[in-house]
């Protein structure tokens, strides 16, 4: 009896290049690494005591869907830890634990378990949590009067709420050093300009992102603000302040590049980037919020499909 080929097919991915899940969870960590021991070294005890309850719950809670689920439990790939640390990293260091529980809730639960796991969901699952919860408690987000009691050599100003409600007149005096260097109220691991920097280029030159969405995303930040700015000086900041400013550069190196909802292909890349750039600075000068990173990036999430459709010409011809 002849023997009979068999072919075996399978689902993709079909090549694989040898990295996995949790390397690529743990170099990312890795690169914020900077940004948030700055703000342990400037927020204290309280900013510690943050992160390591959002870690740990943000843990917990994909611990507990997948022992509900009855599947592999899944922790041990790093996703949910590093999802724990973004949204620590976006929140001031006053947050109560009790917020930060629901917003571990929303990052793992609501925002990727509920979409089967890892790769399934359709928005960035740490933005999802961080909008959720300051929707829903506004007053924790003033980054002013949360950290009011904290004492400093310097004003510990939120400079995008002080353009927002008093003009420009009220950021002339911010450096762009002194920005660079963190010198401003924010997020615990998102004021802190050139340790997101460096760990963005570290995770660029590892392979770990993709150049296009950083690059493009910073371009359209730039580019609008620099229209704004040249339209009317005397009511726009210009360039340098928005890209130094709020969630700018952790939104380009480590919320934007989140691979689940963000494009594949080489133009989509960069329309999605220039795209969340671009929404990003008309929220901040026309929009209702002070920080438009956040929801820039989340609707540009959910164009993502449609951007992904468009692909390379095929090679060849229908003969």
């Amino acid at each position: 009896m002849l023997e009979k080929k068999r072919l075996t097919v399978s689902h993709a991915p079909f090549y694989h290049n040898g990295s996995c899940i949790s390397e690529r969870s743990y170099h990312t960590m890795l690169a914020a690494l900077p940004a948030v021991l700055f703000g342990f070294s400037q927020y204290g005890i309280p900013a510690v005591r943050v992160v390591c309850f959002s870690v740990a719950t943000a843990m917990l809670w994909e611990l507990g869907v997948n022992l509900v689920r009855k599947v592999p439990k899944t922790i041990g790939d790093g996703n949910a830890a590093l999802l724990g640390l973004l949204f620590a990293m976006l929140i001031p260091a006053t947050t109560p634990w009790w917020a930060v529980l629901t917003g571990t809730f929303v990052c793992v639960v609501l925002g990727k378990e509920i979409f089967g796991g890892i790769g399934g969901n359709p928005v960035n699952p740490a933005l999802l949590g961080l909008a959720i919860v300051s929707i829903s408690w506004k007053d924790l987000f003033d980054f002013n009067a949360a950290l009011v009691h904290y004492d400093f050599d310097y004003p510990l100003i939120y400079p995008l709420a002080a353009l927002k409600y008093f003009g420009i007149s009220a950021v002339t005096d911010f450096g762009l050093l002194d920005l660079l260097l963190g010198r401003q109220a924010g997020g615990i691991g998102a004021a802190f300009g050139i340790g997101l920097m460096l760990g963005g280029l570290y995770l660029i030159a590892r392979g770990f992102i993709r150049w296009e969405i950083s690059v493009s995303f910073i371009a359209g930040i730039f580019l609008t603000s620099l229209l704004f700015n040249m339209a009317d000086a005397d009511k726009y900041a210009g360039p340098a302040f928005h890209l130094l400013t709020g969630y700018t550069l952790i939104g380009a190196f480590f919320l934007a590049t989140e691979d689940s909802s963000s494009p594949v292909n080489f133009v989509p890349m960069l329309i999605y980037g220039i795209g969340g750039g671009l929404l990003t600075v008309l929220i901040r000068n026309i929009g209702a919020h002070v920080d438009g990173v956040v929801y820039a990036i989340l609707v540009m999430n959910l164009v993502n499909p449609l951007l992904d459709k468009i692909r390379p010409k095929a090679i060849g011809k229908v003969v």
